[in-house]
């Protein structure tokens, strides 16, 4: 298993850096489309939750990645559900909204396999799913809980070298934590609570947050992402 989580993830970071897409002309051509450029997916989940929330706050993130750190990305993310044929396609599912996760129990079988196959679920809390999110987790790991991940987690220091997980919007004024799920030493869900970063990555006149905020934010993105191709 651990064998074929390396070759999936040396896969997806190949197509993910400009400076490592030297294929030839007809090997690109065999790659197949959406597989030339590294794209996140948001996941559309049952339940009745906003999974659409933040519009803006993808296409941002992947214009960042390019920009900032030479990433060869697509315009804007993908959107699967969990039967969805691509999902294996995806190093990194997003997730995030106001109102309820509940999965079915296919559904978490498929995301239970895409899971042990390397990919990495990133969660962030946008004030509303956390109940039903964990009793998500609950049932997809029943042995493994979500663990608080303390500041000299090496996800704050992916790219940019972070004190902890910014907070955005205060909400109950409780501070931001990150959780994590871990298959052996393989961080397979990263879960922001209390934070809101999705929030903090939209355009500028959606939530009027300060321009400092809103790179904290962008950082933080941005760490998640490179961890999730690069942890071992």
């Amino acid at each position: 298993m651990q064998q074929i989580r390396r070759s999936l993830r040396r896969w997806w970071w190949a197509v993910a850096l400009t400076s490592l897409w030297v294929g030839s002309a007809a090997a690109q051509r065999d790659r197949g489309g959406d597989r030339s450029q590294w794209q996140l997916a948001r996941l559309h989940y049952a339940g009745g939750g906003d999974w659409y929330a933040n519009p803006s706050s993808l296409p941002n993130l992947h214009r960042e990645l390019a920009r900032r750190v030479g990433m060869k990305v697509a315009p804007r993310e993908a959107v699967v559900t969990l039967d969805d044929e691509r999902l294996f396609n995806y190093p990194m599912l997003y997730v995030t909204g106001h109102g309820t996760f509940r999965p079915s129990r296919s559904d978490l079988d498929r995301l239970r396999r895409y899971l042990d196959a390397g990919g990495f679920l990133w969660v962030d809390d946008n004030y509303g799913i956390d109940s039903s999110f964990r009793a998500a987790m609950r049932e997809l790991y029943p042995d493994r809980p979500l663990l608080a991940l303390g500041s000299d987690h090496p996800i704050y220091s992916a790219y940019y070298d972070l004190p902890a997980l910014p907070k955005i919007h205060e909400h109950d004024g409780d501070p931001a934590q990150g959780f994590g799920i871990m298959d052996g030493s393989h961080l397979a869900v990263y879960y922001t609570w209390s934070s809101d970063i999705g929030d903090g990555l939209e355009d500028a006149e959606v939530h009027g947050d300060p321009a400092e905020v809103r790179e904290a934010a962008m950082k933080m993105a941005i760490n998640v992402c490179l961890f999730a191709l690069t942890q071992p």
